[in-house]
């Protein structure tokens, strides 16, 4: 059973905190602006009122106002949707995924435990966790993360569950954090930047509770077909040499860090061990083993 975890390394990344109240700033500051069009319209240029382009601005500034009460109401469906769709874990169904959610729930302080659900990934590799109500906290998990190879990916997918109550753990998933951030993650670039910080701190997470989970990452870098045939020491390698402009530009927009940086940067952390000792992968397959 997993103890509590040591916070010898802070399990949050250190800018995810300074950019989450940069955003929650330009969240109410948006908020005044869409009011302010739709109450008093004192911040409408002069040239455009009582002109189409007034009601349009009305309209869509009302359009943006309605995503806090939408949000309340996707929310609901999703839990209900994956009630409906997703196998519930329990100490009889998949009793070790129910186990080691059970262990790191307690190590990360996550209280209650929250439900977990197993579903038809359909080919993705996929999970997440999210929260309905104000306090119904689950995680989801997809089948693909260890359909075929589950024996050899067992401390990958426990990485993965580790990551996915990180989120429940620093309250990403929280009604008030989504909220706080419902129009300024909207963002482009500095949205995505939040989210990317997120995944840092919840990968800190994952690999403090899980050390030997790097076939988690491996495995949604390669796949789950040539997961087994993948050297993580040289994938830690080109880690560590992935940088430049261009590589910068390219990731603004996304919401999820590069894979490849990740793993490195729990090598670097001394999260998967020192960054020169990768955690040893004996591959699954008999000839490639010989």
């Amino acid at each position: 059973m997993a103890g509590p975890v040591e916070r010898k390394l802070p399990l949050r990344h250190p800018a995810e905190i300074p950019t989450f109240i940069l955003l929650v700033v330009l969240n109410f500051l948006i908020l005044a602006f869409l009011i302010d069009i739709l109450a008093t319209a004192a911040l409408i240029p002069s040239a455009l009122r009582g002109t189409g382009w007034e009601t349009l601005v009305h309209v869509v500034a009302g359009a943006i106002i309605l995503v806090a009460p939408g949000l309340l109401i996707v929310r609901q469906v999703q839990r209900a949707s994956i009630r409906g769709t997703a196998v519930q874990l329990s100490r009889t169904q998949f009793p070790d995924l129910y186990a080691s959610s059970d262990d790191f729930a307690t190590a990360l302080g996550v209280k209650p435990a929250p439900d977990l659900y197993l579903t038809n990934g359909n080919g993705a590799l996929n999970a997440f966790a999210a929260q309905s109500g104000w306090t119904n906290n689950y995680v989801v998990l997809s089948n693909e993360l260890f359909a075929n190879l589950r024996n050899d990916n067992r401390e990958g997918t426990r990485f993965i569950l580790g990551h996915e109550l990180g989120h429940i753990r620093l309250h990403h998933v929280a009604l008030w954090y989504q909220l706080v951030l419902c129009y300024s993650q909207l963002i482009p670039i500095l949205g995505p930047t939040l989210s990317r910080l997120r995944e840092y701190s919840c990968d800190r997470n994952g690999a403090a509770v899980e050390p030997n989970g790097e076939l988690g990452l491996i495995l949604l870098t390669a796949g789950r077909y040539a997961a087994d045939y993948v050297q993580a020491s040289e994938l830690v390698d080109q880690g560590r040499h992935l940088g430049g402009f261009w590589v910068g530009i390219s990731q603004l927009p996304r919401s999820h860090p590069w894979t490849v940086r990740r793993i490195w940067r729990l090598h670097q952390l001394g999260l998967f061990g020192p960054a020169d000792t990768p955690t040893p992968h004996r591959p699954r397959h008999a000839h490639e083993a010989a």
